[in-house]
């Protein structure tokens, strides 16, 4: 069987790579690094299919050092073994250049195996990852390694690939293949940054286009239904998934409807409404807060309606939801003086509860001197009166500020006049 379209024609230079010019235009750090032909120990950071493989071979093929590959998902401990055992012989030597596909796979002895061999430099180590390196990859080996992100192609470079794509298997094939319409642009949208994708999608939409007198015709049709969702890079369990919901929460707090309704569409698209609805209740109660807070019933009532419906529909009560938080007044004001308070909490500033605070519903408690002297705000005009709740150590402490919205300066003219004019008098008085 042979090759996907996307290995057999692979770059072979780096001018030859789409995408990743932060990292590999003429003059910077990467491309420098690999020109010196003095390679350190690397780690590969990114989506699929974004060049990280390719970029590997690349600085193999112009160091001339025997490149070794492994998969994290399959290699063992003796395969690893195997490599090492090359060292210091003809097959190696000028030490071996190993590229660790999925770097997170290996366990942690599996990944200290390697350190000696990082160290002494008769390895030299490139690992790729599609996960957050600093969380997956042991400290000892990243410690060792410079960390390089790539980044999802932008549908104008993939275009390029694409192009190219076609070109190539014409040649290869030896026969003429006519796009109707504007297909290239369309697949490398379709495939949202993912180059190897989009390349393997022209494979297919060859394959799939029918002849007529020797030509092959790809249509839009074919590419929407070979490459249709393609762009919806989303994995509940990996950075990406944590990557949109930050965006979609971020998108909301600064008021972006525009955006919080783009996050919206990529997490309920994907189906993922247990998270969508979670993040909404929390930006509710957090960033528009006591700014607006009979909008928190009603989030949480669109919320509710979402489940009780279910996807697809569930996207209409949520559009509404997140359209009123991102367009909201905001206040976080509740939270920080919680954040405040919990701060004094850990680090033992606490206090015992005055005497007249304490429960006193029991048989003995005033003899305990339990509740002796409280005085209850409904007794007092405008149900209030100047009397001492925190502890003795703290009593002078304030945790809430109110915040310079409309709605909390209200309740903060009302307390101002109630607690400036009472001074405690009973109602009585």
């Amino acid at each position: 069987m042979s090759a996907p379209l996307a290995d057999r024609m692979r770059p072979r230079t780096l001018d030859d790579v789409v995408g990743q010019t932060h990292m590999l235009a003429p003059g910077k750090a990467l491309r420098n690094i690999i020109q010196s032909g003095n390679i350190p120990n690397m780690i590969f950071y990114g989506p699929p299919g974004v060049g990280k493989t390719t970029v590997a071979s690349i600085i193999a093929q112009q160091t001339h050092r025997r490149l070794h590959k492994l998969n994290g998902t399959t290699a063992s401990t003796a395969d690893i073994k195997a490599v090492v055992g090359e060292l210091d012989t003809l097959a190696a030597p000028g030490g071996v250049l190993l590229y660790l596909d999925e770097i997170q796979y290996f366990n942690k002895r599996q990944q200290q195996t390697l350190l000696e061999h990082i160290e002494n430099g008769s390895i030299t180590l490139i690992a790729s990852t599609t996960e957050n390196p600093y969380f997956y990859v042991y400290g000892a080996i990243l410690s060792r390694c410079t960390v390089f992100e790539f980044h999802p192609v932008e549908p104008e470079e993939v275009e390029k690939a694409v192009t190219r794509a076609f070109y190539f298997l014409e040649e290869e094939r030896k026969e003429t293949i006519r796009l109707d319409g504007d297909i290239a642009h369309q697949i490398a949208v379709a495939c949202g940054g993912d180059v190897r994708k989009s390349i393997n999608a022209v494979e297919l939409c060859a394959m799939a286009a029918p002849v007529e007198d020797g030509v092959r015709t790809v249509t839009s049709e074919q590419v929407e239904q070979l490459a249709q969702r393609s762009s919806m890079r989303y994995d509940r369990d990996g950075d990406q998934h944590y990557d949109i919901l930050s965006a979609f929460q971020k998108s909301m707090r600064g008021s972006d409807p525009d955006a919080a309704l783009h996050y919206l569409a990529r997490l309920l698209e994907a189906g993922d409404l247990q998270s969508a609805c979670r993040r909404l209740m929390v930006c509710a109660c957090e960033d528009m807060g006591l700014a607006y807070p009979i909008g928190i019933a009603v989030v949480k009532a669109c919320v509710d309606a979402a489940f009780q419906v279910g996807l697809p529909e569930a996207v209409i009560p949520l559009s509404d939801a997140v359209v009123l938080v991102a367009t909201a007044p905001k206040s976080n004001s509740a939270y920080m003086g919680y954040l405040a308070a919990a701060e004094d909490i850990r680090a033992g500033k606490t206090g015992d509860v005055p005497a007249y605070l304490k429960d006193c519903h029991y048989q003995g408690a005033k003899k305990m001197g339990r509740g002796l002297t409280y005085q209850y705000p409904h007794n007092f005009a405008r149900h209030w009166v100047d009397q001492q709740y925190l502890p003795d150590r703290l009593k002078d402490v304030s945790y809430y500020q109110f915040g310079d919205n409309k709605n909390e300066q209200a309740a903060k003219a009302y307390w101002d006049a109630i607690k400036g004019s009472t001074q405690g008098r009973t109602n009585k008085e």
